[in-house]
């Protein structure tokens, strides 16, 4: 387990996007573009949905342990804990992935006594198409500020039938009873950048999510119960051409107070090339990516440690 020593303040700059403003399209973009990362307000994602997902959670994660790894191990999809891929990286963080398509069979969780897959699955699926249709929204709002003809050249992607998006739901437990950890900070989920094309996520009230600043600093984001947090993710990075900019970040675990915090990943099809959009280069030359398709990427992505560029394999290499 990673323990940092050194203290982290609070983030009071974290860009703040209010869906129901009409200049809010020029400051979304100036935040993918500054920081890769924001915060929605006046979202109409109802709170019903947001307060019945979390409690199927907390049940979950609450429940015996010998009867949670009956849902794991992750294949990627089901139970995981502490383990965190295969290359070796470990958080203090147990967690449940599950696949946004219908076809994701939610029987893994019929091991935990308290509850009724099925009401997983329901609370899962309300909850994402209204996440999924704000994700799309906020796309769509940075082709418009991007001036990009084709409004839903992001959200189409999420929107496709084959779209391979993913949620997850993470639980740091406190961390208040480890002697060795003695207040220092302990590494939750490691330093990353997400993937895919946007991410979006919602947590309790309990502080631990970081953001690389472009300084080198790591910046603690002030904790938000009523509100969703956004990252660009790799693929919109490169889609832009590195216009925007995938927020690297991490997780703390609290000393005191559990963190749950839901994320829906929204990828493109597997088999949808990524590339610069000719509108966004100045010639054919100025692509700062190899094109590839997005199952070629999660490959690789999945080979690497979590704190690894991924990117950097798909770089062009400029001529000197």
């Amino acid at each position: 387990m990673v323990i940092l020593s050194k203290a982290t303040s609070f983030f009071n700059g974290v860009p703040l996007i209010d869906l129901s403003k009409p200049d809010s399209i020029n400051l979304i973009v100036k935040a993918c573009e500054e920081f890769g990362f924001f915060k929605v307000v006046n979202h109409d994602v109802p709170m019903e949905f947001i307060s019945k997902l979390e409690s199927e959670a907390i049940k979950f994660f609450s429940s015996p342990l010998p009867e949670k790894l009956k849902a794991g191990p992750a294949d990627p999809f089901g139970y995981g804990n502490k383990q965190i891929g295969k290359k070796g990286d470990i958080g203090w963080v147990e967690y449940i992935l599950v696949s946004t398509n219908s076809e994701f069979n939610y029987q893994k969780f019929a091991s935990i006594s308290s509850l009724n897959p099925e009401n997983i699955r329901a609370a899962v699926n309300d909850y994402v198409t209204e996440v999924k249709k704000m994700a799309c929204e906020v796309l769509e709002m940075l082709a418009e500020g991007l001036k990009i003809h084709q409004r839903n050249v992001f959200s189409k992607l999420l929107m496709d039938e084959k779209s391979d998006s993913v949620f997850r739901v993470n639980h740091y437990a406190s961390c208040s009873e480890i002697d060795e950890f003695n207040g220092n900070n302990v590494i939750g989920f490691g330093e990353h950048t997400d993937p895919q094309i946007i991410s979006v996520l919602r947590s309790n009230n309990t502080s631990g999510l970081q953001i690389l600043l472009k300084d080198g600093d790591w910046m603690s984001v002030p904790p938000d119960e009523n509100s969703f947090f956004v990252n660009v993710g790799d693929s919109l990075q490169v889609m832009t051409n590195g216009r925007f900019k995938s927020v690297k970040h991490r997780v703390l675990a609290n000393s005191v107070k559990s963190r749950l915090s839901m994320i829906y990943f929204g990828g493109p099809p597997l088999s949808e090339k990524i590339a610069p959009l000719p509108s966004l280069m100045e010639g054919e030359d100025s692509s700062l990516y190899k094109e590839f398709t997005w199952f070629e990427y999660k490959k690789s992505a999945y080979k690497t440690r979590l704190a690894d560029n991924r990117l950097i394999l798909f770089e062009k290499i400029a001529a000197s």
